[in-house]
């Protein structure tokens, strides 16, 4: 070749991993399996070994909850109101930036909690909480546009196999410690350098711009009208409201469901510390399934589906308080948790195609508010009735969220159906 003829161009996937459909998705799922599997769910396997160390109470417990998910409430908030209030800063701080910096954040977040330092603790926790909605929304926002630009837009609902494969990896690594009578700090450093192994992966992939199309935007508000019948203002109001149920509806069993085994099965029992990584197992292979769901289906219909299987798997636990019974529970609870979250991310899309990024942002900060709802909730009933009758109300009542939640989407397909 001479020097007058030019080079082949550089394939973009040959340089640059961010052009890899599959590159995307996996890191999309390792970053939510540090943002949420550790971020915000390590806590719940932690906390009985916390209770066994005696570094905190029960009740304790339920505030260090409650602190972690009023951050994630901020982190919410503040994700919706950035494009709006400060458009110069987000056009810098684009949603892969934002997600990288919520990544380093909840790493070094998760070592601290190893420190002797329990006046510290409420803080960690709320600054975890708010790192994790950064990366939860960010991460969403640029993978699956970015999915969308390389074609594969169905592969989007893999990322949300993150959270079941980071509660998967703790509930297990949490098992062989308390059996190997490991403190709780212990525990604390293992998932940050777990995070930080994680990360190596992620890092490459995830960086840049989507670079999001523009093309139809104009026209994006009124196809959000015709899509909600006319009524896109209560449409999306509804949404938001019955998606904040869902927080309320899975927060109990998702802080508590250690300590609750625990004290409904025989002391001694190897049972309790396996029924988180069942719930994560759940998780990831119930995300996996969402992907399968056909883009012509009403993704209401799936919430009420996925609302529906929740509130049976915590009343089959409370029913059948067996390792059998727990671990059907676990299970029927896992497998719609981030389908959740993915159905209702498209919901919002559909019904505000212009804003889409800031009106998942709002759903996720109520959906944030109904997490804050449970745990005082059932500190309160736990004080009011002891442990058995108050956890047992407790999962009565997220259970009738669940339901709640469910009865609005069917009110919602019956006033705005489709319009195909």
């Amino acid at each position: 070749m001479d020097a007058s003829t030019p080079a082949p161009p550089t394939s973009p996937s040959a340089r640059d991993w961010s052009h890899r459909p599959a590159a995307v998705a996996l890191a999309g799922m390792l970053a939510l399996a540090v943002a949420m599997g550790v971020g915000r769910f390590a806590f719940t396997p932690l906390l009985p070994m916390m209770l066994h160390d005696g570094v905190v109470t029960l009740t304790e417990g339920s505030w260090l909850a409650t602190a972690n998910y009023v951050g994630y409430l901020v982190g919410a908030l503040a994700c919706m109101a950035l494009p709006w209030l400060l458009p110069r800063l987000y056009e810098r701080w684009h949603p892969a930036r934002l997600a990288r910096a919520g990544l380093v954040a909840t790493v070094l977040l998760t070592l601290a909690m190893a420190l002797p330092l329990p006046d510290s603790w409420p803080a960690l926790r709320f600054a975890a909480g708010v790192a994790s909605a950064f990366v939860l929304l960010n991460t969403a926002a640029w993978a699956m546009v970015r999915l969308t630009v390389l074609g594969r837009p169905a592969m989007g609902g893999l990322i949300f196999c993150g959270p079941g494969v980071g509660i998967a990896l703790t509930g297990l690594a949490t098992s062989l410690m308390v059996q190997a009578q490991w403190r709780a700090a212990s525990g604390w450093v293992v998932f940050g350098l777990l995070s930080v192994l994680l990360c190596l992966v992620v890092w490459p992939v995830v960086q840049g711009r989507a670079a999001k199309a523009q093309a139809g935007a104009a026209h994006a508000p009124a196809a959000a009208a015709r899509a909600a019948g006319g009524g896109a203002a209560a449409a999306r109001g509804v949404h938001a409201l019955a998606y904040g149920l869902a927080g309320l509806g899975y927060i109990v069993t998702a802080t508590f469901l250690p300590v609750i085994a625990r004290g409904a099965l025989p002391a001694g029992s190897p049972w309790p510390d396996l029924f988180w990584p069942m719930f994560g197992a759940g998780v990831a292979v119930g995300a996996a399934l969402s992907t399968r769901a056909p883009t012509r289906w009403d993704r209401r219909w799936l919430l009420v589906a996925a609302y529906a299987m929740q509130a049976g798997g915590i009343g089959i636990g409370l029913w059948w308080p067996t390792p059998a019974g727990f671990a059907l529970s676990s299970i029927l609870l896992g497998l719609p948790f981030t389908a959740i979250t993915f159905y209702g991310l498209q919901e919002a899309r559909r019904l505000w195609p212009a804003s889409a990024d800031s009106f998942a942002s709002l759903i996720t900060a109520v959906y944030g508010l109904g997490q804050i709802m449970g745990p005082p909730m059932v500190a309160w009933l736990l004080a009011r009735g002891g442990q058995a009758q108050g956890f047992a109300q407790g999962l009565a009542l997220a259970a009738a969220a669940l339901v709640a939640g469910a009865l609005m989407y069917l009110a919602s397909v019956w006033r705005w159906p489709l319009v195909r």
